[in-house]
């Protein structure tokens, strides 16, 4: 084989690599395709309606080109917007978009690539915030109605997205953040520390009140039970008096002489007990008869 007969060979693999170079083409699982022919697009590889598609395919050589877009689900970071709430506060919002392509034909067609779509949906998220955020008050966005301020919102860019004809199904769209612009925040703060301070003084003239009238209430309870439990000691001692007199009138009324008896060594007991106690009498005094006579107060021992 001469020379040119190898040029020639050489020269013909060559443009074979070309054209199956031009003819082949491998779509990912993780990606959809488009089949361009000269600038218009003619059918979808791998489509999210597709059961299959992925792996290698064909098209037609320096005729069609092909355009590849993700399949899974792709995420939009926003830049922060300036929001006026309906209350004329003004907050500073974060947001991010959660979509997928749902029709690359479509999104090829009104979008072209990624970079224009993102610039897009972030301006028609922004314009979807300012309406729905702008209805609602601060409160309201920061936490009283933050779940359903965003639900709206989502609905809100599908609808958009859908009457655009981009080609795209939102997933969600969520409020990273939501704060007060760098130059308010010191006099919202300082007017949020105020009514703090307020509602602790509240709370603690309110605790305050509460323990005087739980102190009170105690000391109420305190004194009934006292006073019931005296009268209650009281009212038995009574009766144990009026028992003890009963019973001390019963025998002294059968033995005149034994009261007589017992009420002297009573007197003996108070007068003589402590073991200090003088007493001055004459010898004869009554006082001393039953050292000197028996229980009878008859007879000399």
């Amino acid at each position: 084989m001469n020379s040119r007969s190898l040029t020639v060979y050489m020269v013909l693999a060559f443009a074979l690599v070309v054209v199956l170079a031009n003819t082949l083409f491998v779509v990912d699982q993780r990606q959809q395709a488009v089949v361009v022919r000269l600038g218009e697009p003619v059918r979808v590889i791998h489509a999210p309606t597709q059961g299959s598609g992925a792996g290698l395919n064909f098209k037609t050589p320096f005729m069609e080109n092909v355009i590849k877009f993700d399949r899974r689900n792709l995420a939009l970071e926003a830049e922060q917007e300036e929001i006026l709430a309906s209350d004329e506060k003004r907050l500073v919002v974060d947001a991010f978009l959660r979509y997928r392509i749902s029709d690359p034909l479509q999104y090829y067609r009104t979008l072209r690539d990624e970079n224009t779509a993102k610039d897009r949906l972030e301006r028609l998220v922004n314009s979807s915030l300012r309406q729905v955020l702008g209805s609602a008050t601060e409160g309201d966005i920061i936490s009283g109605r933050r779940a359903e301020l965003m639900q709206q919102s989502k609905l809100d860019v599908a609808q958009r997205a859908k009457a655009s004809r981009l080609g795209i199904e939102v997933i969600d769209l969520r409020i990273k953040r939501a704060d007060f612009p760098a130059a308010n925040q010191p006099f919202v703060y300082q007017r949020m520390q105020t009514q703090r301070k307020q509602i602790a003084a509240q709370n603690r003239a309110e605790g305050e009140q509460q323990k005087r009238e739980i102190i009170a209430g105690a000391d109420k309870d305190v004194a009934i039970t006292l006073a019931q439990a005296q009268q209650i000691g009281e009212t038995t001692r009574g009766e144990g008096d009026a028992l003890r007199t009963r019973i001390f009138a019963q025998s002294f009324g059968r033995d005149p002489a034994f009261a007589s008896f017992y009420r002297s060594m009573q007197a003996y007991e108070q007068g003589l007990g402590q073991g200090d106690t003088t007493l001055v009498l004459s010898p004869d005094s009554a006082f001393f008869k039953y050292f000197q006579y028996g229980p009878t107060g008859g007879g000399r021992r």
